[in-house]
């Protein structure tokens, strides 16, 4: 399995900037595993933010995130990394990371990030 675990969540202030990150419970990212972040604003769908590849790198992004989101991995610490700034009261939702392997889909908890006024 590779079971996704966010970390870094909580109450920001409007204005504030925010990264979480995301690491494999008991385990690590390796190859061609895809990470992906999502969000869910309450009362809403679960949205996509954006993608990065393992091994490559590769970032793709939701056209509405961009430039909103930027999205990391850092290689030798095993994790993967959501960075936004600018954080409005709009932003509150709960942001989950996923993991995909061998087309086996994995989500993570989901914090949910309160953006207070």
């Amino acid at each position: 399995q590779v079971q996704p675990a966010e970390s870094g969540g909580g109450v920001v202030q409007a204005g504030d900037s925010l990264t979480l990150s995301c690491s494999v419970s008991g385990g690590t990212f390796v190859g061609d595993d895809m990470v992906a972040w999502y969000r869910q604003a309450p009362g809403k769908e679960r949205e996509v933010i954006g993608t990065i590849t393992w091994d490559a790198g590769s970032r793709h992004y939701a056209d509405s995130m961009r430039g909103r989101f930027t999205i990391y991995r850092n290689y030798h610490e095993t994790r993967a990394w959501r960075h936004m700034n600018g954080l409005n009261p709009e932003n509150t939702a709960s942001y989950y990371c996923s993991s995909q392997r061998d087309s086996v889909v994995y989500w993570g908890q989901g914090p949910q990030v309160p953006v207070s006024s």
